[in-house]
């Protein structure tokens, strides 16, 4: 079975392996339950992620699924066990909506993150006083401490770049994102340098969409996508929204997005080009 670090993708890996497994024995979610007498939800909890199985629950769906091979059972188990581990971010879970941890975990195994912004910098490039200015505005109304601690979870978000093996980046920012004042002119220039210094990295690539360009396909709203290693382990595309966070994972729908999102790279600015754009607004700003 395969293997990974964060128990978000552990947990995705066992979703998918349960549901194949279900569906090869030609079981339907309320038949399962039927068989174990458990409630008639908790495999559609078990298979949307809202529950993490214990390893006694699998064990139990693998004699129903006939899965015998002790090799596949024991990999199971384990691919179990790690997924209820806790990840780094399980300290910050009285602040992190579960969605958002979730979000966390995908996102520290991703091997290519792809993002597009149309009013904000990305959560991975911002400074620690862009990141506060922008919860200190945003929808919540979080006091002074809380504030500090969103901050430091995304500054400690920030360490998978710094890796040995860490994703490829790829950003594409709206133009309106470099014009908006977020915590006044001095922090919005800090957070432009750190984007002209980012953009000279290894692995990580930003570009911007010109206000001359017009109408785009970015415009219904920003999105991020996420590939993961594994063949297994399907590309996801994630949403924030007031709301609460939203995934696409259905194939067809996450093409759409991937498509959206080569549109809006071939409209954009070529590196140098944004380079440029950033230090000229930087230069306005002083």
């Amino acid at each position: 079975m395969p293997t990974a670090h964060s128990p978000s993708v552990r947990g995705r890996q066992l979703i998918n392996e349960l549901k194949r497994l279900r569906e090869g024995a030609q079981l339907t979610q309320a038949e399962v339950a039927e068989h174990l007498d458990w409630h008639p939800t908790k495999v559609f909890r078990i298979e949307t992620g809202r529950t993490t199985p214990h390893p006694n629950d699998v064990r139990a769906l693998l004699d129903l699924f006939g899965v015998t091979d002790q090799g596949e059972r024991d990999g199971l188990l384990q691919l179990t066990r790690n997924a209820r581990k806790r990840g780094w971010w399980y300290a910050y879970r009285d602040i992190l909506p579960s969605q958002y941890q979730v979000y966390i975990g995908l996102e520290s195994e991703a091997t290519s993150i792809r993002s597009f912004e149309l009013a904000a910098v990305n959560g991975l490039l911002q400074t620690e006083d862009y990141a506060r200015a922008l919860m200190a505005s945003g929808p919540q109304e979080l006091d002074t401490e809380e504030i500090e601690r969103r901050v430091e979870v995304r500054m400690t978000r920030q360490k998978i770049l710094g890796k040995s093996d860490r994703p490829q980046l790829w950003v594409i920012l709206d133009e309106a994102v470099l014009r908006r004042p977020v915590g006044g002119p001095d922090v919005l220039r800090a957070q432009l340098s750190c984007l002209l210094e980012a953009s000279e990295q290894a692995k990580t690539t930003i570009q911007v969409i010109p206000f001359k360009v017009g109408g785009h396909p970015g415009m219904i709203g920003p999105f991020t996508l996420l590939n993961f290693p594994e063949p297994s382990d399907l590309d996801i595309v994630y949403m924030e929204t007031i709301a609460g966070n939203l995934y696409v994972e259905e194939s067809d729908e996450v093409g759409h997005y991937a498509t959206a999102f080569d549109h809006l790279r071939a409209e954009a600015l070529s590196v140098r080009e944004t380079r440029d754009m950033l230090n000229a607004v930087m230069h306005e700003l002083e």
